[in-house]
């Protein structure tokens, strides 16, 4: 199947894509979860907004403390550390799980994120992390913590008009571990279990994706281990007792995979 008909502009900055979103454009920077969309007529917008080339959204900064990465950033960037780490190459190696090389080429860390696939690995990992999405739109700026960003299977906070310009990452300190796994039926594919882990003095974070929604995300004494059971029962219900006691393994090898 072909997409249906649309017209397609590339953007001269964020502030008119942001306008040309208001009156129905969808925008599309690497193409890799929208284009098969299109082409499945999942997604029939009547027109493209072309992110892709804005240096707004494609370049890579960091604090102190923190790293900020353009929501345009491809996949491959990071696997092949042409952008600062936070620590032990932890974005390199989760970049270089993300599907295929050919797929990691052209896909952004950005789109990813708005596109908002509970089996994602930038949607489990970062949040554990504990980054925070750096919006724009018509009205104002704004930072929403991750965790506060997704709503549900591929929804997102974000309003009409609305862009994710950058994700903000914070960098390990001293003492941070973190611990990923994921389950797949084969290379490439998206999982069918996965959890993070990130454990630091002053921080415990567990987030478990690929459960049908929203990830579930537990801090503190809720993220021991011993508690963790209990907390994905409630938090998916509906979920059958093999492919929770697969979510209970996943979480079970991130906290073996810890790591500094």
């Amino acid at each position: 199947m072909k997409a249906a008909a649309f017209d397609y502009e590339t953007a001269p900055d964020l502030a008119a894509a942001s306008r040309a979103m208001l009156h129905g454009a969808r925008p599309i920077a690497g193409g890799q979860s929208l284009g098969p969309m299109l082409n499945l007529r999942i997604a029939q917008p009547p027109s493209l907004i072309g992110l892709q080339k804005l240096s707004e959204i494609n370049g890579v900064s960091e604090t102190a403390s923190h790293i900020i990465i353009g929501a345009g950033v491809a996949h491959a960037q990071i696997e092949d550390g042409l952008t600062p780490d936070i620590g032990n190459r932890v974005l390199a190696k989760i970049a270089a799980g993300i599907a295929y090389r050919a797929v990691r080429n052209r896909g952004t860390i950005g789109g990813s994120l708005c596109h908002a696939d509970p089996a994602a690995d930038w949607v489990t990992t970062l949040t554990a992390l504990g980054a925070a999405a750096l919006i724009v739109g018509p009205a104002c700026a704004r930072a929403v913590a991750l965790r506060d960003f997704f709503t549900g299977a591929f929804r997102t906070i974000l309003a009409q008009g609305e862009i994710l310009r950058a994700v903000q990452v914070p960098k390990f300190t001293t003492g941070a571990r973190f611990g990923y796994f994921k389950a797949c039926r084969k290379p490439g594919e998206f999982a069918h279990a996965m959890a993070a882990v990130f454990e630091a003095p002053e921080a415990r974070r567990v987030v478990i994706g690929a459960i049908g929604g929203t990830p579930l995300c537990l801090e503190g004494d809720a993220a021991a281990p011993q508690s963790i059971a209990t907390a994905l029962r409630a938090h998916a219900p509906a979920m059958d007792e093999i492919d929770r006691h697969m979510q209970l393994i996943a979480v079970k090898r991130a906290f073996e995979r810890l790591q500094g």
